[in-house]
């Protein structure tokens, strides 16, 4: 016999479908009325190594069922914050993915960003491997201007590789074509795990400030904070490899000397008082590297800190 709740359905994390932190789930593109918009993008046919991180979503979002609990918003009491409060999240579903067709699925992300915006809500995007953000930004197209702020342990400036134009190893250099980026920064950059001189020597030419893990540590936050224009419009990548992989072994393209935690959270933090965080789009989480979930828990731990900083600077 079933034995109803006098309160309602508890709704704890390991029970139900795993939306992103739980939140509604909203099949109908055209009916979304929420501060910040989750969408799926499962498409790893850019990758040219270790495959997987088309499972980056789903495991995301079954990982971010960790912090929703149901309490009202996020208390930092080392900021003396209550984060995430008030704040309108919605799940939009994945993009529809056609195997082996780049394309269709590229324009199927790009037309799930746009509805988004459309809509007014905050993208962000669950990858997928790194290619997955040229149809984010091509979303951008009919917005006002935006700064990229990349997160990576890879440079992601190859023009062609292979015949290859819209893989992982492409954004980067995809994104400085467009009329509507105004500059890269490019943090987390480091050794071997990235392209020859000259890739650099071009992206340099084209506007990006690209630092490593180390140079970073020497300059400090603040000083890393004040090379980013200030006032401008971010849109923010982050490739889960950026991190060490130490703390995110579940990735097709691990590389060690990465970034630790804190370090890439006190500079997103900073970078969302020091303009408008406007997309976010997280990537490469590829879990069957990783039987312990710990990749793809500091991904949603990462993005839900993200999203809550960035409403506690808009107010």
């Amino acid at each position: 016999m079933a034995h109803g709740y006098e309160t309602g359905r508890l709704n704890l994390p390991f029970v139900g479908i795993a939306t992103f932190a739980k939140s509604p789930y909203v099949p109908d593109w055209n009916a979304i009325d929420a501060d910040v918009a989750i969408l799926g993008a499962p498409f790893d046919f850019g990758t040219q190594w270790r495959p997987g991180a088309r499972f980056g979503p789903r495991a995301i979002r079954d990982a971010s069922t960790l912090f929703s609990f149901g309490h009202a918003g996020a208390y930092d009491h080392e900021d003396d914050v209550t984060y995430l409060d008030g704040v309108r999240m919605v799940d939009l579903g994945d993009a529809d993915i056609i195997h082996t067709d780049t394309e269709t699925s590229h324009a199927n992300i790009e037309a799930g960003v746009r509805a988004i915006l459309d809509a007014g809500a905050l993208p962000v995007v669950l990858g997928g491997d790194h290619s997955v953000n040229i149809p984010c930004i091509r979303a951008f197209r009919d917005e006002a201007p935006i700064h990229i702020v990349q997160i990576d342990a890879h440079l992601d400036f190859v023009d062609e590789r292979h015949g290859v134009r819209h893989g992982h190893g492409n954004p980067m250099r995809r994104a400085s074509e467009e009329a509507h980026v105004e500059g890269l920064s490019q943090f987390g950059i480091r050794n071997v795990s990235s392209t020859a001189r000259e890739g650099y020597e071009d992206a340099r030419a084209r506007g990006s400030d690209i630092l490593s893990v180390r140079q970073i540590r020497a300059l400090g936050t603040e000083a890393v904070l004040a090379r980013i224009p200030e006032g401008k419009r971010y849109y923010l990548t982050i490739d889960i490899d950026g991190f060490d992989p130490s703390i995110a072994p579940g990735t097709g393209t691990p590389s060690h000397g990465g970034f630790l935690y804190y370090e890439v959270l006190e500079l997103l933090a900073g970078l969302a008082k020091r303009g408008e965080i406007v997309g976010i789009d997280l990537v490469e989480v590829a879990p069957d590297y990783d039987r312990t979930g710990t990749t793809a828990i500091l991904a949603a731990q990462v993005l839900l800190n993200v999203i809550g900083r960035v409403f506690h600077a808009r107010r």
